[in-house]
């Protein structure tokens, strides 16, 4: 990077992390603590980058002279909200709905210039198409993986791909919460180019 600018990610998640880890760039994790809570009426795209700049720009407080990364991935199959399962029984009610359906996943991203208050943001969609599955195929996949972490409940980065027939998106690492093709767009527009 050409920049000689703090770069700090506003997350705590591992996957996010492990992608952004791939660019080879430094940087450092931060707790943005935000509410996730979607509003009333409020699309999944809106949602999504509405979350993800609220993470950046609570991070900001305590770098303010960094450049700061903000995601947030929201989900949803024909309409309805599909957050982290956390327990077993909510992720097989989870892949039972979503057998044979469509997903969508918006994911936003932004970089915030803190020093500046200069933001860039985009939001990156995806379109997962499940598999018919079975009841046993859903439990055999839930206790080698358990993904109970993993809005949809299914990591498209490990076993999860035998549950999806065909991913849509202009960003493959979009779908694991961090779409880096957008991100180093944003980075080079905000004066630090990945490569220079």
């Amino acid at each position: 990077m050409l920049s000689p600018r703090q770069l700090v990610l506003a997350s705590t998640s591992s996957y996010r992390r492990a992608l952004l880890e791939r660019l080879g760039v430094p940087f450092v994790c931060a707790d943005p603590q935000t509410d996730e809570s979607p509003l009333p009426g409020e699309g999944t795209a809106a949602t999504a980058l509405r979350l993800a700049e609220a993470k950046a720009r609570a991070v900001a407080l305590r770098y303010p002279q960094a450049l700061i990364i903000g995601s947030d991935q929201v989900a949803s199959c024909e309409g309805m909200p599909l957050a982290k399962p956390g327990k077993h029984e909510h992720a097989v009610r989870q892949l039972t709905a979503m057998s044979g359906r469509t997903v969508s996943f918006d994911t936003g991203v932004v970089v915030l210039d803190a020093k500046s208050a200069t933001l860039g943001a985009r939001v990156v969609g995806c379109r997962v198409t499940f598999r018919t599955v079975s009841a046993a195929q859903i439990e055999r996949y839930l206790r080698l993986e358990q993904p109970y972490d993993c809005a949809g409940s299914a990591k498209a980065e490990g076993l999860g791909i035998a549950l999806i027939a065909r991913i849509e998106t202009e960003d493959p690492t979009s779908l694991v919460g961090l779409p880096l093709i957008a991100l180093t767009q944003l980075l080079a527009d905000a004066g630090a180019p990945v490569l220079g």
